[in-house]
């Protein structure tokens, strides 16, 4: 069967690393998309507006298929890789981390940089509240009211969600359904005479 779960975290947490004067603070985020992305960004920019360094990586998607790493003026792959590493090494999804530094007036080395920017993010990581998603397909579904108790009685016994219902001339459902039983719910739904399904999106 397909591996219908994934990691994440439910909020903001924290991390620390302090080594020869420098101050790496780690921040992460829960995030579901790159605008959410950009919006922790941009507030971290204004509350760190005095830091050298904000270096990030993030991971989004159920298959970690968007991902991306940035050094923001480090030494390449000294920063964004090791926080990005990090992420993987959580087993993680739909995770931002950003490593905001304050130079101490030493440097480090592109050794010392690697060491600094995994600990603080791995500290982020440590602290923060992990829970298990599902992968879940999103379909609508447009029928006649007279059908009404068949349409969710398939729903009900496949635990979807409701999303959105409306009533005109035909009756119309969102719902989200969990990826394992996506084909069952599916197939059992279209043999419902005169209905009509949509898949959306899997989220």
């Amino acid at each position: 069967m397909f591996e219908d779960t994934y990691k994440t975290i439910v909020e903001k947490s924290e991390g620390l690393y302090k080594e020869k004067g420098s101050r790496f603070i780690a921040i992460a985020f829960p995030v579901n998309n790159e605008q959410e992305v950009k919006d922790a960004l941009a507030g971290l920019r204004k509350t760190y507006h005095d830091a050298r360094h904000h270096c990030y990586a993030y991971v989004i998607g159920f298959d970690r298929a968007t991902c991306r790493m940035n050094d923001d003026g480090e030494p390449s792959g000294t920063a964004g890789k090791p926080i990005y590493n990090q992420i993987l090494a959580s087993g993680l999804t739909n995770v931002l981390v950003v490593v905001v530094r304050y130079f101490g007036g030493t440097l480090l080395g592109v050794s010392g940089l690697l060491r600094a920017y995994k600990t603080a993010a791995a500290d982020a990581l440590s602290q923060a509240k992990v829970i298990e998603k599902t992968v879940n397909d999103i379909y609508g579904i447009k029928f006649p009211y007279t059908h009404m108790n068949e349409v969710t009685r398939c729903l009900k016994e496949s635990n979807a969600v409701f999303l959105e219902q409306r009533h005109d001339t035909e009756t119309f459902i969102r719902f989200s359904v969990r990826k394992n039983l996506s084909n069952k719910t599916y197939e059992t739904l279209r043999k419902i005479e005169s209905t009509h399904i949509t898949y959306e999106k899997t989220i």
